[in-house]
């Protein structure tokens, strides 16, 4: 007869009291997170690693319990990105592991600095079938920078160090480590087990100061330069370097992943909707920390004439499914400022050489929306899709931390709200996770907790893990959603009809008068319902007022929007 997880807890009692004179496995994780400045962990509670929870209490550590072991790790995620330092779920063995790999999956891609820590039965245990017995190590390998195991209580903290390492050295990224329940519960003096120091760095790798002179000449030369900045910007701090150097040029900026919000929206050389056109005539392209992926059409978007200077934290990111003309491994701010520090200064009275381009772009913006203007306003029932995006947009500042969990309406909210501050803009990147909203929500509010946090949710997205209202009620975390109910996964749904006929969509429609706000009332929260287009920015400020974790429930049209021709708000 299997043991339930409660008899395996039960049978560490022992070495608990045991413990109580020196001090266990779970005591040196703790201290190590603390050393490590690490204010809270993300977890669902399990009795392989319930010695971990007896450490954080020595140490003060806030434990932040979840209903869904992907939502402790999502929200390490969005720790990262919120904090700029790595975020911690601690889970236990089996399923414990396994509910993890979709958020680790998702912060590989988007790589996003976690360090995640799973229990595992006994060490003498092994291969015997225990309970939730599975091998971790090699189920993340694939998914992490670097996955171990520990063996001995002794070399946690050795461990540990090499974890955070990992996790943050190069290109940031997630990392495994499983700690057996022995191990954990196993027994140390501390004064034998010192504290690791200087096991990681806080140096910036520097870039080869040739090929950078070589880019600033390019840049300064060109007549018609773009300059992409993508999650690289934020993950070294250049948001003062980037600035300058568009500035300098004159020349038009556009901004994915972590890059949203580097450059202010409002900023005059921060563009959004010529991207393609300004990429097809560029001359001169730099990309910094932005990937030749999908995103970018693989590098098909770039026009065949044009120069690309692409800059990586990582040379095996450098010409990825296409070549360039300048690869520019190293700190991003770094290379930036070193770009800048090349240009040297106009004579009075000169305007950058690219002034007139970035003038002609700026103005077939401002003409799309002129174009676009109605639907912004549109009073229409049932509410068009880009007069939701606009009514939210109406009540973020630029103190909001806004998270997007979607498909097709976070990419439309994604170009409708200005986002002027970084990391005040959370999605799940490229990987396309959905069920990113309150996880990654709960993880900004507790890191920004005098910040608004809003979650603009599409109502297929909110069903994954809509259920931690539980968690921010319990944790009295005043967070704010909203939903785009449109009655169906619109982003698969509209194609699918488009190619195969009404009749034919299957397995995309959702129930349109779904009552999700009675979810988030039900949990403890506040709701409402809203169906008229002037009744949204309203019913948001009472959600924000509530003082309580809120969910709106807009319902709007299944029109189909084209997210890459969506205003943007920021030049209205």
């Amino acid at each position: 007869m299997p043991l339930s997880p409660a008899s395996v807890f039960a049978a560490t009692l022992p070495c608990i009291i045991i413990a109580a004179m020196n001090k266990h496995g779970g005591y040196l994780v703790a201290r190590f997170l603390a050393a490590e400045r690490v204010p809270v962990i993300f977890t669902l509670c399990g009795g392989h690693i319930a010695a971990i929870y007896d450490g954080c209490i020595d140490f003060g550590i806030k434990v932040v319990d979840f209903r869904h072991e992907q939502a402790a790790a999502h929200a390490a995620d969005a720790w990262a990105r919120v904090t700029g330092q790595p975020g911690v779920a601690v889970v236990t063995a089996g399923p414990g592991v396994t509910g993890t790999v979709t958020a680790v999956a998702n912060a590989f891609r988007a790589g996003s600095p976690m360090v995640v820590l799973g229990g595992q039965g006994g060490v003498h245990d092994f291969e015997k079938g225990a309970l939730q017995e599975l091998d971790h190590v090699e189920l993340m390998r694939p998914i992490t920078k670097w996955s171990k195991r520990c063996l001995e209580t002794r070399r946690i903290p050795e461990f540990l160090a090499t974890a955070f390492r990992f996790a943050t050295s190069g290109k940031p990224g997630p990392v495994f480590l499983e700690l057996p329940v022995d191990v954990l519960f196993g027994v140390e003096d501390e004064d034998k087990i010192p504290q690791p120091a200087g096991y990681r760095t806080e140096v910036r790798p520097v870039p080869d100061s040739h090929l950078v002179e070589q880019a600033s000449r390019a840049l300064a030369d060109a007549e018609r330069p773009v300059v992409m900045a993508g999650s690289a910007v934020r993950w070294c701090e250049a948001s003062r370097e980037l600035a300058i150097l568009v500035e300098r040029l004159a020349a038009p900026c556009y901004l994915n992943g972590m890059g949203r919000g580097c450059l202010p929206a409002s900023h005059e050389c921060c563009l959004a909707q010529t991207r393609k056109k300004a990429l097809a005539e560029a001359d001169v392209v730099l990309l910094v920390g932005v990937p030749l992926d999908f995103r970018m059409h693989y590098g098909g978007v770039i026009g065949s004439h044009a120069k690309i200077i692409q800059v990586e934290t990582v040379a095996e990111d450098i010409g990825w499914n296409r070549g360039v003309e300048l690869g520019i491994v190293g700190d991003a701010r770094v290379a930036l400022a070193g770009m800048v520090q090349g240009f040297g200064s106009l004579p009075d009275g000169q305007r950058p050489r690219a002034a007139k381009w970035l003038g002609e772009l700026a103005t077939a913006e401002k003409s799309f929306r002129q174009r676009v203007m109605p639907k912004l306003l549109s009073d229409e029932v049932p509410i068009h899709p880009l007069r939701f995006a606009y009514a939210v947009s109406q009540v973020v500042t630029d103190d909001t931390i806004v998270v997007g969990d979607g498909g097709e309406i976070v990419a439309i909210a994604a170009a409708v709200i200005p986002i002027n501050k970084p990391a005040h803009w959370l999605d799940p990147g490229p990987l396309g996770c959905l069920g990113v909203g309150m996880p990654f929500a709960i993880a900004a509010k507790l890191a920004r907790p005098k910040k608004d946090v809003l979650i603009v949710y599409g109502d297929g997205a909110f069903g994954l893990n809509g259920f931690e209202y539980d968690t921010a009620v319990r944790f009295g975390l005043p967070i704010v959603g909203v939903v785009g109910n449109d009655g169906g996964w619109g982003q698969i749904r509209r194609p699918q009809i488009h190619m195969f006929g009404r009749h034919r969509s299957i397995a995309t429609a959702l129930g349109s008068n779904a009552a999700y706000h009675k979810v988030a009332e039900a949990l403890g929260g506040w709701g409402e319902e809203v169906r008229q287009p002037n009744e949204i920015v309203p019913a948001l400020r009472r959600a924000l007022e509530s003082g309580k974790p809120a969910l709106v429930n807009v319902h709007i049209s299944d029109a189909p929007v084209d997210p890459t021709r969506v205003v943007d708000l920021s030049k209205v």
